[in-house]
């Protein structure tokens, strides 16, 4: 892998794991604004769309190839499945709650 694209790797993993870090830190520390304000809901839905892209991501774009046949992999390929399943039901339905 060239430089360029090596450093750009590296920064774009940096910032995914940074938005998804304030995005737990904002439901840790503003858990009640989120859910009872027009603006949290709002922001919920957002959240909601992030995991629910993620979601068809994880079963859409990766080949099966990567996991199917290996119990580890499919393993982890269900859980995370699961989790990010979880993450589109509990934003979605802060969203949809009022």
């Amino acid at each position: 892998m060239s430089l360029i694209n090596r450093q750009m790797m590296y920064v774009h993993t940096f910032f995914i794991a940074f938005t998804v870090f304030l995005m737990g830190l904002l439901c840790l520390t503003s858990a009640q604004e989120v859910v009872e304000t027009p603006l949290g809901r709002k922001i919920a839905l957002g959240v909601g769309v992030f995991w629910a892209i993620r979601f068809v991501i994880q079963l859409f774009g990766y080949s099966p190839k990567l996991w199917r046949g290996k119990a580890f992999e499919t393993t982890i390929h269900i859980v995370f499945s699961l989790l990010w399943l979880y993450m589109c039901i509990i934003f979605f339905s802060t969203y949809f709650a009022q």
